[in-house]
């Protein structure tokens, strides 16, 4: 009988980057707009200032992923250089040194040293790769992959409190940003968990509640210094 079975892992690198993106997108641009909007700006200065910060964000959203997510790559790089010369130089430690990692997961000795010559006869490489260093196809880093997925995302999360200067009163922005904003990122955190399998309540609950406290603090210091001057 065939067992079908749905795994999400291999979603990890680009569900991560484009979350990451989206939230920050609505959370960052949101709280922009409603400080700008409570410091009594007008329409243009609020406007301006979410495009602003729309292309700033993106960009370094981009950015910051490709260079962390290069970092990442580069050091996995590395270690499977460092790995293929270890095998080249001495493959009998490497394969004890596999078989005893069998071991430590509850193979018998004998059993992990057959297991650990058949895997290497295949390939020594990823089988060291992957239960050695834990570097996997599924896992491994993308850089670009990260970098557009994040940036894409983020353009579409500060795209949607920007269509509401457009189409809402300079007075109602604030609130109607604030509320909308967390409309969204309640909508993205329920998308992010199903898309991931987890729950969906923990998601939902963790976005709103760091995208209500960014906006209060940026509300309360558009208003503070608007007062001000």
């Amino acid at each position: 009988m065939k067992h079908s079975e749905s795994h999400r892992t291999h979603r990890i690198g680009w569900l991560r980057a484009a979350v990451l993106g989206a939230n920050d997108g609505i959370v960052s641009t949101a709280s922009l707009i409603v400080g700008v909007a409570a410091a009594e700006s007008s329409r243009s200065s609020v406007l301006v200032a979410g495009l602003a910060g729309l292309v700033a964000g993106a960009m370094s959203m981009a950015a910051g992923e490709y260079v962390s997510v290069s970092s990442q790559a580069d050091t996995e790089r590395a270690d499977l250089d460092r790995e293929r010369g270890e095998l080249a130089a001495d493959g009998d430690s490497e394969h004890a040194e596999l078989a005893a990692i069998y071991v430590a997961r509850g193979l018998d000795a004998a059993l992990a040293s057959q297991v650990a010559s058949q895997l290497m006869a295949k390939d020594a490489l990823g089988a060291h790769a992957r239960d050695e260093l834990g570097i996997s196809d599924t896992l491994s880093a993308r850089p670009v992959q990260a970098a557009f997925a994040s940036a894409g995302t983020f353009a579409v999360g500060a795209a949607l409190p920007l269509v509401l200067v457009l189409l809402v009163p300079v007075s109602a922005l604030v609130w109607t940003v604030s509320g909308s904003s967390l409309f969204f990122l309640a909508l993205l955190g329920s998308l992010a968990a199903r898309a991931g399998g987890s729950p969906v309540w923990n998601s939902v609950a963790r976005v709103t509640f760091w995208g209500a406290l960014a906006m209060a603090l940026t509300a309360g210091v558009g208003a503070l210094f608007g007062a001000a001057v």
